[in-house]
């Protein structure tokens, strides 16, 4: 049984706002919860190899892996695959961007298998990811959408041309 994930959230921010804040890995650690390191090791063009690192599980276990992003800034999607499969036989996430209205809708496409010597099945994995990635997506959502709004003009700010 492979493992399928489909999740997005709407984001109150202009596309290229998202797109550069979420495709910037030295800043995960700040802007995922669960990600306590990430370490750029190649880059090639858009192709990103990177060790990501978790903090510490509920068994002080500190999750890493090794992954590989290549964004597509053009169609504003991004593939990846993990190298270092760890329990998964394979690992492979697909991000979306579309423009919605004023915003952004921001999806992440899953598709794996657990590995039978994993300490969680498909269906579990299945389940955590559909558990954790709303939450991740929902706090990315809040830190984007604040810098968003600090950029934007205040009423003050904003020049109204005068009556001739």
């Amino acid at each position: 049984m492979s493992g399928h994930t489909d999740n997005s959230i709407f984001i109150d921010a202009d596309i290229d706002l998202v797109w550069s804040m979420t495709n910037d890995l030295e800043s995960w650690p700040s802007l995922f919860t669960e990600y306590a390191s990430v370490e750029i090791l190649e880059k090639a063009e858009n192709t990103f190899k990177f060790r990501l690192t978790m903090h510490p599980d509920e068994n002080g276990t500190s999750w890493s892996w090794v992954s590989e992003r290549t964004l597509d800034p053009v169609n504003h999607k991004v593939r990846a695959y993990r190298v270092e499969t760890g329990p998964f036989e394979y690992m492979h996430i697909e991000w979306t961007y579309l423009p919605e209205g004023a915003g952004t809708r921001m999806r992440w496409v899953q598709d794996f298998q657990m590995r039978p010597t994993a300490p969680v099945t498909t269906e579990q994995m299945t389940r955590r990811i559909n558990t954790n990635t709303p939450r991740e997506q929902a706090s990315i959502r809040d830190k984007v959408e604040a810098v968003a709004r600090a950029a934007a003009p205040t009423a003050d700010q904003v020049q109204v041309p005068e009556q001739v």
